[in-house]
């Protein structure tokens, strides 16, 4: 039904959040919590008297902000108290497409997934694909985690491996990743070899003390039930009944990509992570983690999950930095071409030369030729 003016006349929702769910669970802190839902749900007005909540507002965005209050409010029955990140996250999963099966995943299945908890902190997915990165692990044995930083690629597989330790389906964690880093070299830095690695590996350390009891984590790493090692360490090795995790894995070469997965024993889960356009690697050097997935992608028991800036658990200008990186990228990515195509046009070459002699950051590998003066082609 519409107004003489043309404009659907606006209509009213009203239900109740139960009884067994802390209103204060609900609404959080201040109002930041109803301001993010009014966000998210323009044009609504929502106000909450007790138990019940009043929707008042356009019949389509008013049927929307009731499925999001009510989607918030199971997220809330498990405990959690919700935040205006919650609200944004869940507006997301709402969002997405159904599943292959016609069903929708609701924010509760994403968020009410608990992981391992350690000093009153769960470790959860908060975004679809980290539920779907998750499940493959329990579901595949060789994972692959690929996206940028700060999507909780490396904290999650973590989180994973210190459940599969607690629940006796392993019998050890080993955690490594490349020592490379951009413009440094491990034998200019101070030390014995032990202290030039460790900060390549704190990450790792920082994890796991999030995760476990901090006396426990020593004790776990002196008698090898937790290894953290460089991936020069794994070459020669079978591992057995462990969780193995590389990170950084986009600064492998792809001879030490093919080592390290050989390294795979009986009743063990490896996940490898990495984000692909972060490779420290010298220019013209493929990037193991950019070949693997050509190679393996399709095979059975290999999963590959790719997550994105929708996925940064970091700061919220964390996520839009690395969309403004992207996009920035793109710009350059496609001016680099240009530049090579013409300079390989007019040496009488084919513009197919440019894309053979980019790297893994997709720039060209060769510098191109110079502009002659007064060329304003």
């Amino acid at each position: 039904m519409t107004s003489r003016s043309g404009e659907t006349p606006p209509i009213e929702r009203k239900f109740w959040i139960p009884d067994a769910v802390p209103v204060m669970n609900v609404l959080g802190t201040g109002d930041a919590v109803l301001d993010a839902l009014e966000r998210e749900t323009e044009g609504v007005d929502i106000h909450v008297r007790g138990q019940e909540v009043t929707l008042r507002g356009e019949a389509e965005a008013a049927l929307h902000g009731e499925r999001l209050f009510k989607a918030l409010i199971d997220v809330a029955a498990a405990g959690q108290v919700l935040t205006a990140d919650i609200v944004r996250r869940a507006a997301v999963v709402l969002g997405a497409p159904a599943r292959a099966d016609g069903q929708r995943t609701q924010p509760a299945d994403v968020m009410n997934q608990s992981i391992v908890s350690s000093r009153g902190r769960t470790v959860r997915p908060k975004t679809l694909n980290q539920k779907k990165y998750v499940d493959a692990i329990d579901q595949n044995t060789v994972i692959f985690g690929i996206g940028p930083a700060g999507t909780g690629k490396t904290y999650l597989a973590v989180a994973k491996a210190v459940q599969a330790l607690q629940s006796r389906r392993v019998n050890r964690i080993v955690l490594t990743r490349p020592a490379v880093e951009a413009g440094e070299r491990l034998g200019f830095l101070p030390g014995t070899l032990n202290e030039k690695i460790d900060p390549y590996l704190r990450p790792l350390h920082d994890a796991l003390h999030d995760m476990l009891e901090p006396d426990s984590v020593p004790k776990l790493l002196a008698n090898g039930t937790i290894e953290v090692a460089p991936l020069a360490y794994m070459r020669g090795r079978t591992l057995n009944d462990a969780f193995i995790i590389l990170d950084e894995a986009q600064n492998t070469t792809p001879e030490q990509m093919k080592m390290f997965l050989t390294r795979l024993g009986f009743n063990s889960s490896m996940v490898i992570t990495g984000d692909v356009t972060q490779v420290d690697l010298p220019s013209g050097t493929r990037s193991g983690l950019r070949v693997v997935s050509e190679v393996l992608e399709g095979v059975d028991d290999i999963a590959f999950c790719r997550l994105d800036s929708t996925d940064v658990v970091r700061h919220r200008l964390v996520s839009e930095i690395v969309a403004a990186y992207d996009k920035w990228d793109t710009t350059q990515d496609y001016s680099a071409y240009e530049g090579q195509r013409r300079h390989f046009a007019g040496r009488g070459g084919s513009s197919r030369s440019a894309r053979d002699t980019r790297d893994d950051r997709g720039l060209p590998t060769e510098r191109p030729a110079e502009r002659p003066a007064g060329d304003k082609a």
